[in-house]
């Protein structure tokens, strides 16, 4: 993509507006906590404190608003005490001649470390360094920073303390990630009975499984219907597979295949009424249409055989299970420990996450980490844009570092589109706010007022438009500041000149030390590789050695897994905005390589979920497949040895994997015959293909979809 196409794709990315509107309950609650601190603040203690007890509630209402799934008023509070921090540091530091901009550039590298911890705290701590930016203006005593350190913490504690006292949709973002899981099952199944051989996606799975880590609050108090069902979605995710797949349940053609679909089409209906009750709390009510939790045995037609039969029933076990979940919320039946689905997850409380954070951030403090550049790269625009703006003589200096803050992300799209939107986003909302203080001249009163309506504003358009929430934040900060002394109009001037400065650094600095997706491709598709073949031997490992205590291994080998390929599809889709040709970070590989590459992996993981949907549960439940565990350790080397050589631009030659494949043939020859038999010979038949897909697509032969059509994997 050329630099004007990126450039115009990001700004008009910026620039849309959706419909989407935050809950507006939420908004208002949000507002209110602002106005319980700005208006006693603003009586109490004059303009400069009401200045630094706002920005600690509106900061800290933004905390609760983002993807989380701790209890909100623990992040009001969190933010409250990082931007009490910020706060008092910065007015320490302005006393002393140059100590601000090495606070400044500091804080600045912290921030951009932050993200290494994730989106909220990356979010968090950009917004205390515009914080600290605002709010420290003059030298001031010790004792008076202390103060303006604990009215803006006291912001925060104000918003944890409305979040308690008016809780709003408190299991909310639970039961949507619940519900979401049990829609992606039903629409994975309507897929499956026109394409037997499609994907599941794994997003659902993987926020479920956040939102299920819980603080021991959370765990004695969370709603009965969601105990359990997670771990029983997972089961049903390989299962639904295992009917669909011609290789290793109902055959392609034939009544069989009929009763397969039909199979899936109820269970898609029962799905779809599990997700409605999760969603919205109400009893289950099974679709008269949806004989679910009768599939195995139908009356008269056709019936499955072999491993799609068993494959039938279990899946009509997990249904009913789900369903008496739901309809008797017995907490002994619906957590009960589900094989293969991991235990209790438990999220500790933010204080012992101290150790964890500090651990992923001392991870990416290496100079190839993206993380690590975007700190530096952070840093460098903040004090640039900073000293540039005092040297030009602005009083309100700060507002060009701020904007720099706001804008920069770690990857090129967000920061483009991040930086128009707030372009045009301050400029409007400036302008709007400044025509009204000209105008109407308004008293302290009715301007805490209006910063208060615009900071409702900037809540209920979190999700409409990065561009009209900072038009209704920018208006909140003229509002705010306009309790101060000065000339509007020359201060209105200054912002917009001094948003387009920082905004401008800000934008040019990527462009001169940019951190390329496209580059980091072939380390993301190496990872998935080794964590694929880590999930497809420990699933074969099962069947040699069944039991439950394989399913802790199974589970986790599945985690990494998913995270490694959402990782890599996110590299990918940043890559797609980014400008220009830039290497795919592997010797003498292709974008295109790396897409049939992918595809060949994805092959390699759906085989390994095939294998999975018959994995015994127990020892009891089905006799040992021999030779298993010896084929597994070599397909876990096989693709270690693999993904090490895409990194360093060797070969990728599966030949000992194929030769110990066919020692396992031999193996399974002189085997009783069996469903469990059958299915490992089809399913390592299945890995086979995959891997010879990777292999031609990394030479640039043919496509791995393609190659899979014409191969026969018997």
């Amino acid at each position: 993509m050329s630099w004007f196409a990126a450039l115009r794709d990001t700004a008009r990315t910026g620039l849309t507006l959706d419909r989407t509107l935050t809950d507006p309950k939420r908004a208002v609650r949000g507002a209110v906590a602002v106005a319980l601190v700005l208006f006693p603040t603003l009586a109490l203690g004059g303009p400069a404190l009401a200045t630094s007890a706002a920005m600690g509630a509106f900061i800290a209402g933004t905390a609760t608003f983002q993807r989380s799934f701790r209890p909100r008023a623990t992040l009001a509070v969190a933010a409250g005490i990082g931007l009490g921090t910020s706060t008092f540091l910065g007015y320490l530091a302005v006393g002393v001649n140059g100590g601000f901009p090495v606070l400044l550039a500091a804080w600045a590298f912290g921030a951009g470390l932050a993200w290494s911890i994730g989106p909220t705290a990356g979010v968090v701590a950009a917004n205390t360094l515009a914080v600290m930016l605002i709010v420290v203006q003059l030298p001031v005593s010790a004792l008076t920073a202390l103060g303006h350190g604990l009215v803006c913490a006291l912001g925060g504690a104000a918003q944890a303390l409305v979040i308690t006292l008016w809780p709003i949709g408190s299991w909310s973002a639970q039961r949507e990630a619940l519900a979401d899981t049990y829609a992606e099952l039903a629409d994975y199944a309507r897929r499956l009975r026109q394409d037997p051989t499609a994907h599941v996606d794994p997003a659902p799975f993987m926020t479920a499984r956040h939102a299920a880590a819980l603080t021991p609050w959370q765990d004695r108090h969370r709603p009965p219907e969601l105990r359990g069902l997670r771990g029983i979605a997972e089961r049903i995710r390989p299962t639904l597979a295992a009917i669909a797949d011609p290789k290793v349940g109902a055959p392609a053609e034939g009544p069989e295949r009929d009763r397969a679909r039909a199979v899936l089409a109820a269970a898609a209906e029962a799905m779809d009424a599990l997700a409605r009750a999760v969603r919205t709390g109400d009893p289950l009510r099974l679709p008269r249409s949806a004989p679910a939790l009768t599939l195995a045995t139908p009356a008269d037609g056709p019936q499955l055989q072999g491993a799609a039969r068993r494959a039938t029933r279990r899946l009509a076990g997990l249904l009913r299970k789900a369903a008496d979940a739901l309809e008797r919320g017995d907490e002994d039946t619906i957590s009960t420990p589900v094989v293969g689905a991991g235990g209790a997850l438990h999220k500790p409380p933010l204080s012992r996450m101290l150790p964890v954070a500090a651990r992923a951030v001392r991870r990416q403090l290496q100079p190839r980490s993206a993380i690590f550049q975007h700190a530096v790269r952070l840093t460098g625009v903040i004090t640039v844009a900073y000293l540039l703006a005092r040297l030009a003589g602005f009083e309100h200096g700060y507002w060009a570092p701020m904007t720099a803050a706001m804008v920069m992300r770690p990857d090129f799209a967000q920061t483009y589109s991040r930086g128009v939107a707030r372009l045009a986003g301050t400029m409007v909302g400036v302008a709007v706010s400044t025509l009204v203080v000209q105008l109407a001249d308004p008293g302290d009163q009715v301007l805490a007022a209006l910063a208060v309506l615009c900071i409702g504003g900037a809540y209920l358009t979190l999700r409409t438009g990065y561009a009209l929430m900072t038009a209704c934040v920018s208006s909140y900060v003229v509002f705010l500041l306009g309790l101060q002394a000065g000339n509007p109009l020359v201060t209105a001037v200054e912002r917009v000149g001094l948003t387009l400065l920082g905004g401008s650094v800000a934008l040019l600095v990527y462009a001169l030390f940019p951190t390329w997706q496209t580059a980091r491709l072939g380390e993301r598709l190496a990872e998935w590789l080794a964590a694929a073949g880590r999930y497809a031997a420990a699933v074969l490992d099962g069947y040699e050695h069944p039991g439950a205590s394989r399913a802790a291994e199974v589970r986790s080998a599945l985690l990494d897994s998913r995270e490694a390929r959402s990782e890599l599809l996110q590299a990918m889709q940043r890559a797609d905005a980014e400008p220009g040709r830039h290497s795919s970070g592997l010797p003498g590989v292709s974008r295109r390589q790396i897409d049939r590459a992918r595809a060949a992996v994805g092959h390699l993981g759906r085989a390994a979920v095939l294998l999975e949907a018959h994995l015994p549960a127990a020892a009891a439940d089905a006799d040992p497949v021999p030779g298993t565990a010896d084929f597994a350790e070599e397909l876990r080397l096989g693709t270690a040895l693999a993904a090490a050589a895409l990194l360093t631009g060797g070969t990728v030659d599966f030949g000992p994997l194929r030769e110990a494949q066919a020692a396992l043939e031999r193996r399974l020859a002189d085997a009783p015959a069996g469903v469990q038999r059958d299915v490992v010979q089809a399913g390592t038949r299945l890995l086979l293909q995959a891997l010879k897909d990777l292999e031609r697509a990394l030479r640039g032969g043919g496509t791995a979809s393609g190659q899979r059509e014409r191969e026969d994997a018997r």
